[in-house]
């Protein structure tokens, strides 16, 4: 039986992209069409997507969400898009609501780019992984070059226009130690949306990195701590301003309305790939020819769904977790997060636990006292923003507490509120005169 609802990526350009990102795992699928030359989506294979994907979305799913990725998907240029947007209106039947969006590196925007989008209610998500010197470590062009410039000038391009856009964050060795100063940098440039993607590469062993990972991935504690110090920037001033999109799934989990990301729900299997020819694959992390469902040239896109191997595909997810996994107390948060990242030998058996586990675990023991706040918030019908005004009147009261007990607090001791760090880092700076915590306006509730 076919799911009642499921998201298909399409990649309409395969995996050709301007860029020569270092930890990119898209650019090698080319192995995949070693004969190809043309890798541009044919107007048949465009057109016969978009038919079959809106024919096969039951009645009951609100909306249906177009997603175009790459490779980099403006190298199509904007008529490519014009006329999905003209087949999509042909093809909706009567009161179906659909919708696109589109991830790209920011490097071809210019004007036109973004009236289009505007005009057509396009989401874009910009891929940009914090400063110049954390993002140009790895993203760069087939020339070598740096990139950041050029993004944040398309990001400058898409608030010009009002396009609605999120920031798509990589976080990798290199800048996984950063957090703070990530999440610092892209709200202060008025990024109200943020998704974070750990970076983690099987191959090349490196020792002292926490695993089989190559030299760039994050390493897990370290993950852990990057998601630990955003939470906390974003926390004490930004709740209900700021969407970062790994806080929006806790709480949903904390509140019991269940994960909409695929990597924190119990099954998976609904959310499939869409290669340039039309080939159909179970997952954007495993599009190789092991999980190659098809070709809706040859079986409509609704059987190729509901075939067996994709259930069974879902349904591992939630079956090959280790015995660890099914006792920990974070498991209705995580629900061993995404199968690809599976590889580590747990304690009670063979491999199965998640590489990024002891972050997680780090991470929703560290949110758990803020989400069970703000799920109690929303529970008596008021704004979960109003958690800052509990926890900076807590960090106060002990801070207090601590200056009252004894000698003055010095700037290098540490935080009396418990932080665990550094005074002049935490409560010193949010009781500052020139302090944001002083001149932002909290929302009443």
């Amino acid at each position: 039986m076919m799911p009642a609802g499921f998201h298909v990526i399409a990649k309409p350009i395969g995996p050709i992209c301007n860029l020569d990102c270092a930890y990119c795992y898209y650019l090698a699928k080319e192995r995949l069409y070693p004969s190809n030359r043309h890798w541009r989506m044919s107007d048949e294979t465009l057109e016969t997507y978009v038919r079959q994907y809106l024919a096969a979305q039951a009645d009951s799913v609100e909306e249906t969400v177009f997603g175009w990725q790459g490779g980099e998907p403006t190298l199509l240029g904007v008529e490519f898009f014009r006329r999905a947007v003209e087949l999509q209106a042909r093809y909706c039947r009567p009161g179906q609501r659909w919708r696109n969006t589109l991830q790209t590196n920011g490097i071809l925007l210019d004007d036109a780019w973004c009236e289009f989008f505007k005009a057509n209610d396009f989401l874009v998500g910009l891929s940009i992984d914090g400063p110049a010197d954390l993002h140009d470590k790895y993203r760069r062009d087939k020339q070598g070059r740096p990139t950041f410039e050029r993004v944040v000038q398309g990001m400058q391009l898409l608030r010009k226009h009002g396009v609605a856009f999120n920031a798509l964050v990589t976080v990798h060795r290199h800048n996984g130690d950063h957090g703070r100063r990530v999440y610092r940098f892209l709200s202060e440039a008025g990024v109200e949306f943020m998704q974070l993607i750990p970076i983690v590469e099987r191959g090349e062993a490196s020792a002292g990195n926490g695993g089989p990972v190559t030299p760039r991935s994050v390493g897990p504690a370290q993950w852990g701590r990057f998601l630990v110090d955003v939470f906390e920037e974003w926390v004490h001033r930004d709740v209900g301003r700021v969407f970062v999109q790994i806080f929006d799934e806790a709480l949903a989990a904390w509140t019991g309305e269940g994960a909409t990301l695929c990597i924190f729900q119990e099954t998976c299997g609904r959310a499939l790939v869409l290669e340039h020819n039309g080939d159909l694959y179970s997952c954007d992390h495993f599009v190789d020819p092991d999980h190659r469902l098809g070709n809706i040239h040859e079986v409509p896109l609704a059987e190729l769904v509901a075939r067996p191997e994709q259930a069974r595909f879902g349904q591992d997810k939630r079956d090959g977790l280790p015995r660890c996994c099914l006792d920990c107390a974070m498991r209705f948060a995580c629900q061993g997060e995404c199968p690809r990242n599976r590889f580590v030998c747990a304690a009670d058996g063979p491999a199965g636990l998640n590489y990024l586990c002891e972050g997680y675990r780090l991470f929703f023991d560290h949110v758990r006292p803020c989400m069970g706040a703000m799920a109690e918030e929303l529970g008596r019908g008021r704004p979960a923003a109003n958690v800052m005004y509990r926890i900076n009147a807590e960090r106060q009261r002990v801070l207090q507490q601590g200056l009252a007990g004894g000698r003055p607090v010095g700037r290098n001791d540490p935080c009396p509120c418990g932080s665990g760090r550094k005074y002049k880092a935490c409560c010193m700076r949010r009781r500052s005169p020139t302090s944001p915590f002083r001149q932002r306006h909290l929302p009443s509730g």
